[in-house]
């Protein structure tokens, strides 16, 4: 199932290579954040990708353009097949990412990555958006922030499951929607830090073009089976 992708947040490049190879052929991609970034390296994902993983770079990199250039430049070199930014960092530097993408991709003869820039963290409620200045309501916002994205020329976004809906209104079908927040009866019932979700199938109907779930599946006595049942429930909407 080209659509669900899995988080791999674990303490070991070990542990994710061992998820990533009992998942393979059935889910989408990995996804790569900071955490096990921090603990093993760009040499990980390389490996993850040399192994057959399609790989999802998730460091939200948000600083000024030519710093984020010269991340995205780095990151495309580890043959990451999606990459992101904060669409918090403005056009200018969502702009200096698109380029280093094409232009890092095309000097290593390989496809450009997915460039996609993550709107509100699915951790922030209301309340804590407005602490920080701002006082739109959330979905308002991240269709703003989507709209920046795509005309900075990024290829989508990363927003929860309660705006994909009216992201995809705003920006068209082409427009990629990277879901995290997946909870429910085949993802796991806990919210643990989310404050924003949604279960599978009700994401992807709601026009998500990939969901990510992580503790559900890699914290499951038997991952594949745990992947297999969201498999079953996403295959329901086809």
């Amino acid at each position: 199932m080209d659509k669900l992708l899995v988080a791999l947040d674990v303490d070991s490049g070990a542990r994710a290579m061992e998820l990533a190879t009992a998942l393979r052929g059935l889910v989408g991609g990995v996804k790569v954040g900071s955490r096990l970034f921090t603990s093993e390296g760009p040499a990980l994902v390389r490996g993850l990708v040399e192994a057959g993983s399609r790989v999802f770079l998730d460091l939200k990199f948000h600083d000024i353009p030519n710093t984020v250039a010269q991340a995205v430049d780095a990151a495309v070199g580890t043959g990451a097949w999606m990459i992101n930014v904060h669409a918090s960092g403005g056009v200018p530097m969502m702009e200096a990412a698109a380029r280093a993408g094409r232009d890092a991709a095309a000097r290593l003869g390989r496809p450009a990555p997915l460039l996609i820039a993550v709107t509100v963290l699915t951790s922030m409620d209301q309340p804590t958006l407005h602490a920080t200045g701002v006082d739109r309501p959330i979905i308002d916002h991240v269709v703003a922030l989507a709209r920046l994205a795509q005309a900075a020329g990024l290829q989508g976004v990363v927003a929860s499951p309660q705006e994909t809906a009216a992201i995809r209104q705003a920006c068209g079908d082409g427009f990629a929607i990277v879901t995290p927040g997946i909870r429910g009866a085949a993802a796991g019932s806990r919210k643990d830090d989310q404050a924003r979700t949604m279960g599978p199938a009700e994401a992807v109907r709601a026009g998500a073009s990939f969901i990510v779930v992580g503790r559900p599946i890699i914290a499951a006595p038997e991952p594949r089976g745990a992947a297999e049942a969201i498999v079953r429930e996403l295959n329901q909407t086809q």
